[in-house]
């Protein structure tokens, strides 16, 4: 089980991304729950972990505050000097709003940029196709019915 949590500023105009050191790419933030129940707890602390934000405020969006369920494939990669072979992640996501003036920092062990920026730039600035044009546009499009 892994989950993720889409950050957005509190006009729902941007998102922050991490430039995740793995998959090479800008990303959504994110990580393993190994054996943890409260997935909600975990997003927020990969969230804290990754970036620094420390404030956020999880949306309430449906039964258990979940945002959306993916299963993502995930290709074989090293880790930690180590080989991780190809796998799938059962993907419990959040959405969360933060305040893009609080302070952001990096964790060099996972990511080597933190920022934010315009929705529609996480579509752009991301290598990952299937994630870009499935999942990051999902999540997007999915805001419309929160802002209503």
């Amino acid at each position: 089980m892994a989950c993720s949590i889409w950050v957005v500023d509190p006009a729902f105009e941007k998102t922050l991304l991490v430039y995740h050191n793995i998959y090479d790419s800008w990303s959504w933030i994110g990580g393993h729950a190994d054996g943890e129940c409260d997935m909600q707890a975990v997003a927020l602390r990969e969230l804290q972990e990754e970036t620094g934000v420390a404030r956020p405020r999880v949306v309430e969006c449906g039964p258990g505050n979940i945002y959306s369920l993916e299963v993502l494939t995930v290709n074989g990669h090293e880790k930690r000097g180590a080989y991780v072979s190809s796998h799938l992640h059962l993907n419990v996501t959040y959405l969360a709003i933060a305040d893009p003036d609080e302070p952001i920092r990096i964790k060099p062990d996972e990511n080597s940029g933190v920022r934010w920026v315009p929705l529609e730039d996480a579509i752009r600035l991301s290598t990952e196709p299937w994630i870009k044009n499935r999942i990051y546009r999902k999540l997007i499009d999915k805001l419309d019915t929160i802002r209503a």
